[in-house]
């Protein structure tokens, strides 16, 4: 949603008309604002927005108001309400003609507003799958949370709505504590509304140095809906699961190293594993070891430790593919005996995948999402898993999903990737290339992905483009041959992998 903070970051300061505009377009969205309108709220004349608009936001007053109506609907559908219709979305969000929003739409997000809707009932029925138990976690970050500031019309729907969010951060392996100002971090929430419009803000406060970490607002929230409510709530625990946990991380980089225990070094390792490049992964094996060494049944930093062995040899780190298997394979069966929590499962899942072990990758990551269906990496593991298993339709929904809940994730790069391969398997190569150059744009030493994206340009018949990408991989890995990508690459469907190294191959790589 673009708002005029937004703006400001880009082109401060705004010219306080241009704000004006801004906030009433915000304020009542589904308006066909008309420029002389806009110009007498802004107390200048229209040709002189229009400018302003130009100079200071770089769009004109008719775009900016487009993209908020498209940003409105996008959170309208995600909201996946009961008997919600695209049509009065539409509406709603000032696109009076529904053919020319859908093709809007799908340009913007590329995906049709059906897609989207759709992909919400699966994900609201994994919500309501869940069990009322929790399993318990060790090491869990604490987080202050105190009522929900709202005028009186509100205080029950606040209050409802922070029930809701207790549960979803608890799943989370969020410790939540109500009113304790003893916790590492406060979480604040508030309720604002002007006549039917209401929005929620929630603001993850540093307890100790009482700055900022995080802010989520969403809009439209609706009474007297409980699918809708924990809908919410679980995407807020989503959303702020990468902030929390890189503030965790941050806190434990600032420990002397002589007081580190196996939870700090596990989250220093953290990052080096989550990059997927052959220098975090070696970094971060040392600090998993030495965890290990303080505490053997540590579950994340023994299920991060065998997930990084497995990186080493699906992503060419290693001379020693089969030791780096076996170690890999060792520590994933010791996890499994440990008490982990969503986290600890969606990591655990990833290494068993990558081992081949599918079953066991299936069951972790199917228990993941019980415990948290909000956890973004389990959503995406299991769009892995599909299209290992050679469904790509099921594949692209998970990790979309997982891109919905956390676009700012460390790993949201490599669900592009996922999404990117399920296209290949589809057949739609040169869409699948296009969500793998996504991905390379987000993490470009991530070079791995040219083994995929080189053979999707070559089926595309798109020759140039696929020399380019061949010559990206040979760059990172100069002796890289056919059959080591062969031994290498991560367990895609025999079809696929012929596929893939006949591509290769006509591209110019050695056997």
């Amino acid at each position: 949603m673009i708002t005029s903070q937004d703006v400001s970051s880009v082109a401060s300061p705004l010219p306080r008309g241009v704000r004006r505009a801004l906030d009433a377009m915000h304020s009542n969205v589904g308006h066909n604002w008309r420029l002389t309108e806009l110009a007498a709220i802004a107390g200048t004349s229209g040709r002189t927005l229009q400018r302003q608009f130009l100079a200071f936001v770089g769009r004109t007053p008719r775009a900016v108001l487009r993209d908020i109506g498209l940003e409105c609907a996008r959170r309208e559908l995600l909201q996946g309400a009961p008997g919600v219709r695209i049509m009065d979305v539409a509406l709603r969000c000032g696109f009076p003609h529904f053919g020319r929003f859908s093709i809007a739409y799908r340009r913007r997000y590329g995906e049709t507003p059906s897609q989207t809707l759709k992909r919400q009932a699966v994900f609201t029925e994994s919500l309501g799958a869940m069990p009322s138990h929790f399993l318990p976690s060790r090491d869990r970050p604490a987080v202050a949370f105190g009522p929900i500031e709202a005028a009186a019309e509100n205080l029950e729907i606040a209050a409802d709505i922070a029930d809701d969010l207790i549960t979803a951060l608890t799943r989370a392996g969020i410790s939540v504590a109500t009113g304790s100002r003893s916790a590492r971090y406060h979480l604040t929430g508030a309720i604002r509304a002007t006549g039917i419009q209401a929005h929620l803000t929630i603001r993850l406060i540093d307890t100790e140095s009482g700055g900022q970490l995080w802010a989520h607002r969403a809009d439209g929230i609706l009474r007297d809906d409980i699918a809708t409510a924990e809908h919410l709530a679980a995407r807020i625990a989503a959303a702020l699961q990468p902030c929390l946990r890189l503030a965790e991380i941050d806190r434990a980089l600032r420990k002397p190293a002589t007081s580190l225990g196996a939870q700090d070094l596990a989250l220093r390792a953290m990052p080096g594993v989550l990059s997927l490049d052959a220098n975090g992964n070696a970094r971060a094996l040392e600090m998993l070891e030495c965890a290990m060494d303080q505490d053997p049944n540590h579950p994340l930093a023994t299920a991060l430790a065998a997930w990084a062995h497995v990186q080493r040899v699906v992503y060419h780190f290693t001379h020693s593919p089969q030791e780096e298997r076996a170690r890999s394979l060792e520590l994933a069966h010791r996890a499994r005996a440990l008490c982990g929590d969503a986290t600890v499962l969606a990591i655990l899942g990833n290494a068993l995948s990558l081992l081949n072990e599918f079953d066991a990758a299936d069951l972790v990551t199917r228990r993941a999402l019980a415990i948290d269906g909000g956890s973004a990496w389990a959503w995406s593991r299991s769009g892995w898993i599909d299209v290992y298993k050679g469904d790509p339709q099921s594949a692209i929904e998970r990790f979309k999903i997982a891109l919905d809940l956390a676009p700012h994730d460390p790993l949201a790069f490599n669900s592009m990737v996922g999404i990117g391969c399920a296209l290949f398997t589809a057949g739609q190569y040169a869409e699948g290339a296009h969500w793998q150059e996504r991905a390379l744009a987000e993490h470009p030493s991530a070079s791995w992905v040219h083994r995929t994206l080189c053979p999707a340009y070559v089926l595309a018949g798109q020759g140039p483009l696929a020399s380019r990408s061949l010559g990206a991989l040979r760059q990172r890995y100069p002796d890289l041959t056919v059959s080591e990508v062969e031994r290498g690459m991560p367990p895609l469907p025999p079809s696929q992998c012929d596929l893939v190294v006949g591509a290769l191959q006509e591209a110019g790589l050695p056997a």
